[in-house]
């Protein structure tokens, strides 16, 4: 549906209403929570707030400063190229930039050097020491030296103002002794759902380095679009790098003619890309999804499917059912594909992708069974491990190494091939311990796709969140792995796919800073790890995003309110919480809160109406923009969807999705359970109340389920478009009002149904669903307001029958 301009989307956090404040006091705030930082006068933080936090750091006495002016000089051409990029990190930061030069070090200078004798066990190992008189950078490879000048970069950024001082910038003495708990710190970005532009992807790869991660996973083929030139074969570019997206986003509002949704990365742009995150000392790793998530590929050469149906890329998510066939033809093609990208990606890794392929098109093909029976696959998953194994077979006479995920592990497995463990941990034991390598990635832990708080200013995504804490929790390395196969744990990688994710803010939102957990977890010794240590250092870190124009999420560093309102006695009982457990101070008098207003301790009792204002704190300064929650006897009344919770038991897939209208532009979200479209109002307070007013949404369904879709379940309809039914007492509890559904919502995307409810009063649990199976739309519930008796509509046919 298309949203209509004046649509207001409620955007209410629980029971307040979430008002953005004066511009003035946003100002204030953002300078408060130091968008330059500390000034250059004060003392400088002792170990620079560093993220990822070093292996070991002894403080010593006393502080260098540098200004544009202090000498940056290196040993010899290749530490220079390290020093040009140091003067780059302090460019792009907005700090002074030294002029560079080669010689040996002087007092009151910094100074880089490789140093063949330098003794490390990782290539990426450095040792940083800066005194009173200088900053000298040392390690054995140009790897360790680079991390050794983010590093020094970290350290400037955390002291500085603008540098432009008399007293310039001041980094604490200190020496560190550096190295990387894991080879392999990663972070996988999913192109073909949505893509992006080359200079978004150098924007991440910079936010990589200054993270020391070092591996870029790039998803490029999928179901939704082939994202990577193939000059042997121009139709998958041609053909599928397009797609028509789902309902209104895929109209041309202004002629009505479909728009279709492109893009693809040339191999001139791919080698550009890799240039520039080697530069970085970043691998990229390229991944051809095989032999699922291949529409895309099919659509533009149907020879390669195992369907008669004409099949193009479309706008929807989930698990299809199309697979390349396991003809030799196909074989040769996928090979054919992989030479042309082997010749663009030098790193040792290609992933071959490998899950969720579901098997329902090979069982129902006569010629796929042929060909099992002709090359001994006694099943469809032995089938797919015959063409891993000739895939990497083919990849190792080219000089490189099979990934794939952890579903490679259901065949026999080539013993060279590694796996990447998604689904949980198992996977990733169960591999090392056939003494394969293994990257952990599971999903529980290190999907970014998944929402970071409960806030309503969450964009679309999962909504069941991994926090910044639960991110930082997560260990690699099992416990239950024994200590023999423990070597073969490379590291870890953060997952970001992007169905829901349709421009770069957005994107931002997500990794940031939750990829400031993940490079910790792959970089510092696991007994050094401490959560409430990275909690004090990451307002240093917000600070260095801003400097760098990365769009991290604020939601982590929100205030959040909840209201629990005794309507009788006009008071509310107001809830406040910071999701990452930083101290709050708030006002009830309508000033902005500050470093010397109350501290919130308790849940605050107070007569309606009221407004709290509300923000996270940290050493004195805020955290976020103060926000405010205003609570009178009407706003009680209604709940948003964010607000209401999932029914227990039915929803199995809660996802929050967004509109598909209009075609450009923000658009209306709303949280759904897709097996069970169901919503659940806990603890009304219904005495009094004479009716529900529900204003309802309607878009696209546009999701493939395979083997999961009997599990979708949906209330028989009763008449010709099915009818808005709420129970009271849960969904099996008391009928309170069935009202018929109209053929379609108003002009602006929504409809307003007036419930009136029969039997109504006391507290109850609001079950709210809209019956029949309405695909291929869905009706969502937006908000949901209780009706005063005195207000209501008069009972009618609509009423519970």
């Amino acid at each position: 549906m298309t949203l209509s301009r004046t649509h207001s989307r409620y955007r209410w956090l629980l029971a307040g209403i979430m008002l953005a404040l004066l511009a003035g006091c946003g100002e204030r705030a953002a300078g408060g929570a130091g968008a330059a930082g500390t000034a250059a006068s004060e003392a400088p933080v002792a170990d620079g707030a560093l993220i990822p936090k070093p292996a070991r750091l002894q403080p010593a006495p006393g502080v260098f400063r540098f200004t544009a002016a202090t000498p940056v000089l290196a040993a010899d051409a290749a530490a220079e190229a390290v020093a040009r990029q140091f003067a780059g990190f302090l460019q792009t930061s907005g700090l002074p930039v030294p002029e560079i030069g080669v010689g040996e070090p002087v007092d009151g200078a910094i100074h880089f050097r490789l140093d063949p004798a330098f003794d490390a066990a990782s290539p990426e190992a450095y040792t940083l020491e800066a005194g009173p008189d200088g900053v000298e950078v040392i390690a054995g490879d140009s790897a360790g030296l680079f991390y050794g000048a983010v590093t020094l970069w970290q350290l400037a950024t955390a002291n500085a103002g603008d540098g432009d001082g008399p007293d310039g910038i001041a980094i604490a003495a200190m020496r560190i002794d550096d190295a990387p708990r894991f080879g392999w710190r990663g972070f996988m970005l999913d192109s073909a759902r949505h893509f992006q532009s080359v200079e978004e992807i150098r924007k991440l790869l910079d936010a990589m380095a200054l993270h020391k991660l070092n591996t870029f996973h790039w998803h490029l083929t999928d179901d939704q679009g082939w994202r990577i030139e193939i000059k042997r074969y121009p139709k998958l570019t041609e053909v599928g790098a397009c797609r028509i997206p789902a309902g209104d986003g895929g109209i041309d509002p202004a002629t009505g003619a479909p728009r279709p949704y492109c893009g693809f990365y040339t191999q001139d742009q791919i080698r550009e890309v890799v240039a520039y995150a080697a530069e970085r000392h970043i691998t990229v790793v390229p991944e051809l999804d095989i032999p699922g998530h291949a529409t895309a590929a099919i659509a533009a050469y149907p020879e390669l499917g195992t369907t008669d149906r004409a099949l193009k890329p479309v706008g929807e998510w989930g698990v299809f059912e199309n697979l390349f066939n396991t003809e030799e033809a196909t074989m040769v093609f996928l090979e054919n594909v992989l030479t042309e990208m082997i010749a663009l990606f030098p790193g040792e890794y290609v992933h071959i992708g490998g899950d969720e392929a579901v098997k329902d098109q090979w069982q129902a093909s006569a010629r796929v069974q042929a060909r099992m029976r002709e090359l001994g696959a006694k099943d469809e998953m032995a089938m797919q491990g015959l063409m891993v194994e000739r895939l990497e077979k083919f990849l190792a006479g080219h000089g490189k190494r099979l990934i794939g995920w952890d579903e490679i592990l259901e065949a026999e497995l080539p013993a060279s091939a590694t796996v990447m463990s998604w689904r949980g941990i198992e996977g990733g034991i169960e591999a090392a311990r056939k003494g394969h390598d293994v990257v952990m990635s599971p999903s529980s832990d290190l999907y970014l796709d998944y929402l970071q708080t409960g806030s309503p200013d969450e964009p679309p995504g999962r909504p069941a969140t991994i926090t910044v804490d639960e991110v930082y929790a997560f260990e690699p390395v099992p416990d239950a792995l024994e200590a023999g196969q423990r070597r073969h744990i490379l590291g870890l990688q953060a997952n970001m796919w992007t169905e829901h994710t349709r421009f770069d803010a957005r994107l931002e939102h997500n990794l940031f800073p939750r990829l400031a957990a993940v490079a910790e977890t792959g970089w510092t010794p696991a007994a050094d790890k401490d959560w409430d240590d990275f909690r004090r250092r990451l307002p240093v870190q917000l600070q260095r995003y801003r400097r760098l124009d990365i769009g991290y999420a604020k939601t982590p560093f929100q205030v959040q309110a909840v209201a629990d309102d005794d309507r009788a006695a006009g008071t509310a009982t107001i809830e406040l919480d910071n999701p990452l457990g930083y101290e709050i101070r708030y006002t009830t008098d309508g000033s902005a809160p500050d470093a010397a207003s109350p501290l919130y301790r308790a849940p605050l009792q107070q007569p309606l109406p009221v407004e709290v204002k509300a923000a996270a704190f940290f050493d004195g300064r805020p955290l976020a923009e103060p926000q405010a929650f205003a609570f009178d006897a009407a706003s009680l009344l209604t709940r948003s969807d964010e607000q209401l919770a999932t029914c227990p038991d039915v929803g199995r897939l809660l996802l929050r999705l967004e509109d598909d209208g209009p075609a450009d532009g923000e658009r209306a979200i709303f949280n759904v359970t897709i097996f069970y479209p169901c919503w659940q109002w806990n603890d009304a307070d219904l005495d009094g109340i004479g009716a529900l007013k529900v204003r309802l949404g309607r878009i696209p369904y546009y999701f493939q389920l395979a083997h999961d879709e009997p599990h979708r379940r949906f209330e028989p309809a009763r008449s010709a478009h099915g009818e808005l039914l709420v129970h009271g007492g849960g969904c099996d509890g008391m009928p309170l009002a069935t009202v018929p559904m109209p053929a379609a919502p108003d002009a602006d995307g929504f409809v307003e149904i007036d419930a009136p409810l029969a039997q109504a009063g006391g507290r109850q649990d609001l079950c709210i669903r809209v019956s029949g199976d309405t695909r291929p739309t869905m009706w969502v519930v937006d908000r949901v307001s209780l009706v005063p008796a005195a207000a209501a509509p008069v009972e009618a046919d609509a009423a519970a029958r």
